[in-house]
């Protein structure tokens, strides 16, 4: 057990009460904000000399779209597993088997030099509107960051001074990051040699599903089946 872990935990709920849940697992801490308490919480492990978090180290987001399903786990052919890479499934399971409320998530990494500690902040968002404070007014490191979420995943960043895209091309279609979006994406590009430019059309590749291969509980008595069924041929 990690005891500085459980003291700031500790800490964190006597300061925050019920407007937070913080948690250890694997000696590090966690703690889960509601979108509209991002601001008071930040400031607060930013300013006050028992938490003194000053830096921003990492700010991402997640989307929890199918969470907790295995369907990988497969001791025989299926038809539907690589099929999820090119067919909308229309299922709402999300973060940790609950509803669409928890389907995108912004997590925050913070460092206290002063300290020497560290913390991660969750914060979870609807589906339909993915929206939560901008934290660039705290750690100003946060800008680029905020960005990149909002260009793969299309979380929005209320305050931010400058949201737009960051990776992607002008122009593009839908956040890549997304669990439901196409892994062939919606257009393609191509320099037409007429028009002496790059131009995008739709995507010209075949939708198809993959089947992976059977595996078997025996691979050395299956390989010997198949040398003995082609010496048999022979």
């Amino acid at each position: 057990m990690n005891n500085a872990a459980d003291k700031l935990v500790a800490r964190i709920g006597d300061r925050f009460g019920d407007s937070v849940s913080a948690a250890v697992a694997f000696d590090e801490v966690t703690v889960e904000v509601a979108a509209t308490d991002v601001l008071t919480v930040c400031t607060a492990l930013r300013d006050e000399p028992e938490f003194s978090y000053a830096l921003l180290m990492d700010l991402c987001g997640v989307d929890y779209l199918h969470f907790g399903l295995a369907e990988w786990e497969t001791s025989a052919a299926t038809g539907s597993g690589f099929s999820r890479g090119v067919t909308h499934t229309s299922s709402t399971v999300s973060a940790e088997g609950g509803s669409d409320e928890r389907r995108f998530a912004v997590v925050y990494h913070l460092l206290s030099v002063k300290n020497n500690s560290r913390l991660r902040i969750k914060v979870f968002l609807h589906k339909d509107e993915p929206m939560v404070d901008s934290v660039t007014g705290i750690w100003s490191s946060a800008d680029w960051y905020e960005r990149e979420a909002f260009d793969l995943y299309g979380i929005m960043f209320r305050g931010h001074p400058d949201l737009r895209r960051l990776l992607t091309d002008y122009g593009f279609i839908g956040h890549p990051f997304r669990k439901d979006f196409p892994l062939i994406g919606n257009v393609e590009m191509r320099y037409d040699a007429e028009k002496r430019r790059v131009v995008y059309e739709p995507v010209s590749i075949e939708l198809r599903t993959l089947v992976p291969k059977v595996i078997r509980d025996d691979r050395q008595i299956s390989r010997q089946q198949d040398a003995d069924t082609v010496q048999g041929g022979e």
